[in-house]
């Protein structure tokens, strides 16, 4: 069954795991709570003509401890694979790709500064090579969602913020506005398309020299 949307990105790897692991974390401790919810339901309940007091229970340190450390634990372990997914995730290789993006009401733009600065409205990316994008807004905060990559970031106006992705599967995906922005929020998408990275550097090149005849011109 698809929980999720495909995974395109090795970000999404990562991420995803965390997601499973704490997925599994909670169903196993719902499991527990509810079975001895039960098992104590069952056992302890009253009889309907039982109108004595309970026993003076005080409680059972034991217990207390147990329950207070395996949750401690659980939090940690999570804390822990969180932080090395996030640490990963936003690490920079240095033969990445740069793509600086505008964010407006209500469209995005893709601006190429390795390949000329020549810009498009549709997003393309080279298949296993990182990219970083270098996000910007014009008018409201705007923010960068693909299903498929999970990583996600506002566009702020004013500021620039970055995002690393590695694409690892060619194909088409949607970008989605998910900051609500104003009346055509719903309707802000865009195409990302992500390519073998000889079709890339092919249309990359192209595109730089489309712009640099249309500059000549």
């Amino acid at each position: 069954m698809p929980w999720l949307p495909p995974v395109r990105s090795k970000e999404a790897e990562r991420i995803d795991f965390v997601f499973w692991v704490v997925v599994g974390i909670c169903i196993a401790v719902f499991a527990v709570v509810a079975a001895v919810t039960i098992y104590s339901v069952m056992t302890f309940r009253a009889r309907p003509d039982d109108d004595a007091d309970g026993p003076p229970i005080h409680g059972h340190t034991g217990l207390e401890i147990t329950w207070t450390a395996i949750p401690a634990v659980l939090v940690t372990i999570i804390a822990v694979l969180s932080a090395v997914a996030l640490a990963e995730n936003g690490d920079l290789k240095s033969n990445r790709l740069q793509v600086d993006v505008t964010a407006r009401q209500f469209a995005w733009s893709f601006k190429y500064p390795q390949y000329g600065n020549f810009e498009t409205t549709e997003l393309r990316l080279e298949e296993g090579r990182q990219v970083e994008l270098n996000l910007t807004a014009l008018d409201v905060i705007h923010s960068f969602w693909v299903p498929e990559f999970r990583q996600k970031q506002d566009a702020v106006p004013g500021i620039t913020t970055h995002l690393p992705i590695t694409p690892t599967k060619v194909g088409t995906d949607t970008l989605i506005c998910t900051e609500l922005c104003g009346l055509g929020h719903a309707l802000m998408r865009a195409k990302v398309i992500v390519m073998r990275p000889a079709d890339f550097q092919q249309w990359a090149r192209a595109q730089k020299q489309k712009g640099a005849q249309a500059s000549a011109g």
